[in-house]
């Protein structure tokens, strides 16, 4: 326990060191097998190729899903290949054209159509539409044409987004594997990886992207990462030789196969391509995420089938499969639809069904009066600007809808490799055999040797890294540690170089870190190379079978010969010390101490040796990775290595971690702060996912016994059924060695309890469950191309604490759509009540003389109301946005508190346009009262409505640049509203002037009125209504008593803490 190769402490990155998941002994047949498949059994032809016999006909189809369990000559025959010289250019071509290129089609991006389509699929635009019809088929092109530029607008604006984020991702994707090295008709070349078929024969070594599914024929030293794949975080050891005998063995157990897409981490290899393009695993996962579903049993056939495809398909259109917000403006859309005909209907029955062309007219403005023809266009603006705002925040948003969707999240399942951790191994604790303990804390890049503090037995010490070598001012008194850290340096095969604007590393990255380590101290294998007293004479390569390195060095200048230095898991390394049981019990005991803070542990020891028996120079040896390299070495036989490993004289274990982003504790904070409950489903083990969610605050720092309930490991979570998981008082907070299964289980289970969750992911494995979430996140730097495909948005820089940035984006996104949905329907009231009243102002003729022309409607709405609420939709977020609760996601954006203050503001604001209307139209009544036909146009008769009216609409002006200032805050007074930044008397001018767009639009919606009144002919012809001079009172009397209204109201919510005003802030504590 706690060694080096024990899944008690493993880590985030691939060791140079680890042993097999399982027993090898369990997978083997014991011994040469007597009795080889009941079906096949496979033999070597005199020609090199293999050959089969079966005993059933069918048995010879190859089905690449059982490649494991069948011998190499097995697969070889099946597939009609040679396990040495494979297949020749001819028959690669054949079979090319047969099986297809090898591309996997998951991340073929949207289609252009697609785009288009999502930006038109919502209820609300289909209401425009309507609209417009209507307005084109009654004549009124004017306000028809008004309508048609709105929809195109949301539509062009809607869709330029999405295009944008759809190239973005597109730019993003990685070529999974571009060229691959091939054996054909015994030849080694190079061809691209679209270009291989079943059959052929492909060299792996360390760092090529395996192209296609293979079963291995040799290996040597192999180790592979499929953390894409399986989301296992440390690389598995490959045996070509290892038949399985089980079919269904899980993916990250078949170790005799490669699968495409997974990384070569050590060692060299050969394998035949079992299967490509859409037919390899990274296929069928990308193939699932292609479909469109399954239908169930009772829509299989007839009218039932189509019937389900036409319903899914309507709830596509009407918005009704989306986000909440989509979902509740589809269905406050088909409302509004449904209240325009009713109002339309009262219009007619006014005039006893009797509809003139004048009735119809003013039927269809209350109609339009009560749809809010800009909120479509304003919502795709306001969402566009915060995607851009994103963008700058390393958040691509794939949907638009996506950024509200994130704002009001409840959970997060979040991956830790690489999001909540730097996704890089650091050799941050150090315990010597003298008891000496070194630790390195609060570094920020894995590679710097100058980032972070060293700690030795708790003091602080300065940093080296310098190319001057080894710095005895920083080693006082500690020849031990000094002996480690020349240990660790020259045992090694990694580099770290620093370029002109970074710190760059090639090798392993265990190596990487404790080569780091080492030049923190001016002790890098270069510095010991430089000075001259060292000297490499052999090398003992890491191999899984011993899972230990040794090399030896002569040390010249000291006079002391030669050296060995030795590395590798505590369990190798153990018995081969020169130590007492006593000693390695209390070597193994702070083994387990350092495996229980969550790091893996090397063991490092060395030894003196005669030089002269390693004097002789040897020709080649393999070293680590399986590269072939010259050097004064020996050629390795058992007696060498088991004579320069043993007695060894122990020096010190290392203690190595993944260790957290330095931001990630601040944004699990900031997410518990905001009543948002953080979980770390993770492929680790469960004591390395515990220590770093520890570390971070997902657990708190409490006792093991106190986080039982909230730490679990994926297959205790498994076994348990759906009624189980519903039944427990909350989801554990860390999953550890989680499948694919298990995330989707999650997210169903969270969707159970109406709670609207985050996944993140950047596997392929990932893909199915970041689909299935609210909102999926996938990784932009280390992601693939399939979980890039199926999620909502994409981390650029794979960090935890931009996704909490899109939260804190998401909710001042939904606040300000709040803002501008209240502004908007406040003038929608209004104008509703005032030509429903409006229906009794009679002229001469017994005609209702519209209080507001259909273009005044239009103009408000359109005009004057859009800026204002665009600008409300670009309001930074309050202060205390990620200090309180989610929002209500079975409410959604339209509370009880926007649903109470839009019909008390909308009637204030409707009743005081009446007012207005009233007073001039019947206070200064000549004898041609409201005149006639003054619907149609000006005549002289229609002085006094045409006053009226232009009254009634400066007053509606008015009081919508006021409300667009007393919306910034649901709450708080226009004349209090930013005391966190501004007191004093005049801080409502600092107010107004902190939203600069808002501003200007206010100050551009008053200038832009007197023209429109004052202007001849586009006042009367236009607009119909005209110049007015002494009606400037009753305006500002209108604007007086309606802020006086606005600021009693919220007085009243303030003093009852209704709304608002209501909302608990979420402490630290309460998280």
């Amino acid at each position: 326990m706690g060694t080096e190769s024990d899944l008690g402490v493993e880590g985030q990155t691939e060791p140079p060191i680890r042993s097999l998941n399982r027993s090898v002994a369990n997978l083997l047949p014991d011994g040469p097998d007597p009795s080889p498949s009941p079906t096949l059994a496979g033999t070597f032809g005199t020609d090199g190729r293999a050959s089969i016999t079966t005993t059933f006909e069918s048995a010879a189809i190859f089905a690449p899903e059982s490649a494991h369990t069948l011998s190499v000559p097995e697969v070889c025959a099946l597939l009609d290949t040679d396990a040495e010289n494979g297949i020749d250019n001819s028959e690669a071509a054949r079979r090319l054209e047969q099986h297809g290129p090898n591309k996997v089609e998951g991340a073929r991006g949207l289609s252009l159509w697609t785009i288009l389509l999502r930006q038109v699929s919502n209820s609300l635009t289909l209401v425009l539409v309507v609209t417009m019809v209507l307005s084109f088929a009654i004549g009124d092109y004017i306000e028809g044409a008004v309508i048609a530029a709105v929809i195109l607008l949301n539509i062009v604006v809607g869709f330029i987004q999405d295009f944008r984020a759809e190239q973005t991702i597109q730019a993003l994707y990685a070529l999974s594997a571009p060229t691959c090295k091939v054996v054909r008709a015994g030849r080694s070349e190079t061809v691209k990886a679209e270009a291989l078929v079943p059959g052929d024969l492909v060299r792996l070594g360390v760092g090529d992207v395996v192209p296609a599914d293979l079963r291995l024929v040799h290996s040597v030293n192999m180790s592979i990462d499929e953390a894409l794949l399986t989301g296992e975080s440390l690389p598995v050891s490959k045996y070509a030789d290892i038949i399985l005998k089980d079919r269904d063995v899980p993916l990250g157990d078949r170790t005799n196969m490669a699968y495409s897409a997974s990384t070569v981490t050590r060692g060299r290899a050969t394998g035949i391509v079992a299967s490509t393009a859409m037919a390899t695993e990274v296929g069928k996962i990308a193939e699932l995420l292609r479909s469109k579903g399954t239908t169930s049993d009772e829509e299989t056939r007839g009218m039932r089938r189509i019937f389900a495809r036409a319903k899914r398909g309507l709830r596509v259109v009407l918005g009704f499969d989306g986000t909440p917000l989509q979902v509740s403006l589809g269905k406050f859309a088909l409302l509004l639809f449904a209240l325009a005909i009713a109002l339309a209907i009262i219009v007619f029955s006014v005039s006893r069904f009797k509809v003139t062309n004048e009735v119809l007219i003013y039927g269809i403005c209350v109609a339009v009066a009560v749809i809010p023809e800009s909120l479509i266009a304003v919502l795709t603006i306001a969402t566009a600007l915060g995607t851009r705002a994103m963008a700058r925040g390393n958040v691509v948003i794939r949907k638009l809808a996506a950024l509200e969707a994130v704002g009001g999240v409840t959970n997060i399942c979040s991956d830790k490799t690489g999001t909540l951790t730097q996704g890089k191994m650091v050799a941050n604790k150090v315990w010597l055999a003298d008891g000496t303990e070194v630790s390195v804390q609060e570094t920020t890049h894995p590679f710097d040797p100058t980032a972070g503090t060293i700690h030795l037995n708790g003091e602080v010490l300065a940093l080296a890294a310098t190319e001057k070598g080894p710095s005895d001012e920083l080693l006082p008194s500690s020849v031990l540690l000094k002996g480690f850290l020349e240990t660790i340096a020259l045992c090694n095969n990694s580099t770290v170089t620093k370029s002109e604007t970074s710190w760059t590393a090639a090798g392993d990255p265990t190596e990487i870190a404790l080569q780091v380590l080492a030049m923190r101290f001016g002790m890098d294998k270069q510095a010991l190379l430089r000075s001259g007293g060292h000297r490499l004479l052999a090398e003992y390569p890491f191999d899984s079978s011993c899972k230990r390195m040794t090399v030896i060095c002569a040390d010249e200048t000291a006079g002391l010969g030669a050296c060995a230095f030795t590395k590798g898991a505590l369990e190798a390394i153990l018995p081969l010390l020169d130590a007492s049981d006593e000693q390695k019990m209390q070597i193994v005991a702070k083994a387990e101490a350092l495996a229980a803070e969550g790091l893996r542990v090397l063991c490092v020891a060395r030894k003196s040796v005669d030089s002269s028996i390693f004097s002789e120079p040897a020709s080649v040896v393999s070293g680590a990775g399986g590269s072939e390299k010259s050097a004064t070495v020996v050629a390795e036989t058992l007696l060498d290595r088991t004579s320069a490993e043993s007695r060894l004289a122990f020096v010190g274990l290392a203690g190595l971690q993944d260790p957290p982003r330095v931001e990630s504790a601040a944004a699990v904070k900031k997410c518990q702060d905001a009543g948002i409950t953080v979980h770390m489903l993770t492929g680790d083990h469960v004591k390395t996912a515990t220590a770093i969610a520890r570390e971070i605050g997902i657990l708190k720092p409490t006792s093991a016994a106190a986080n039982a309930e909230e730490i679990m490991v994926a297959s205790a979570f498994d076994r348990l059924t759906d009624a189980q998981i519903d039944d427990m008082p909350h989801l554990p907070l860390v999953l550890a060695r989680c499948s694919p299964t298990t995330k989707v289980r999650v997210v169903e289970a969270m969707h159970r309890r109406k709670a609207f969750c985050v996944m993140t992911g950047d596997g392929v494995n990932d893909s199915p469950a970041l689909k299935k979430s609210d909102v999926g996140i996938a990784m932009g730097l280390n992601g693939s191309d399939v979980a890039k495909e199926a999620a909502d948005m994409v981390l650029t820089d794979d960090n935890f604490a931009s996704i909490v940035t899109a939260i804190e984006e998401g909710r001042r996104l939904f606040d300000n759509i709040q803002k501008f949905l209240l502004h908007l329907l406040i003038s929608n009231i209004a104008q509703v009540i005032l030509l429903l009243i409006g229906l009794s102002f009679k002229d001469t003729h017994g005609i209702s003389v519209f209080p507001l022309s259909p273009l005044e409607i239009l103009w408000a709405n359109l005009v004057t109301s859009s800026f204002l609420a665009l600008g409300l939709g670009l309001e930074d977020a309050q202060p205390d946005v990620m200090q309180r609760p989610p929002h209500d996601l079975a409410i959604g954006v339209f509370t009880r508190e926007l649903i109470v203050d839009k019909f008390v503001y909308g009637t204030a604001m409707g009743g005081l346009c009446l007012a207005a209307f009233t007073s001039v139209a019947y206070g200064m009544s000549g004898p041609d009262g409201l005149g006639h036909g003054c619907n149609e146009g000006w005549e002289v008769s229609c002085s006094v409505s045409f006053r009226a009216r232009a009254t009634t609409f400066a007053t509606l002006t008015f009081l919508l640049l006021v409300t667009a200032w007393e919306a910034k805050h649901f709450t708080r007074s226009l004349f209090n509203m930013l005391p966190e930044k501004y007191g004093g008397p005049l801080s409502v001018f600092r107010t107004v002037w902190h939203n600069k767009f808002l501003f200007y639009a206010v100050s551009a919606g008053f200038v832009i009125m007197f023209p429109v009144i004052y202007l001849p002919v586009i006042n009367r012809a236009v607009f119909k209504h005209d110049a007015i001079t002494w009606e400037w009172g009753v305006v500002m009397a209108g604007v007086v008593v309606y802020t006086a209204i606005i600021e009693s109201w919220k007085a009243v919510k303030r003093r009852f803490k209704m709304g608002a005003a209501s909302l608990r802030v979420v402490t630290g504590g309460d998280a």
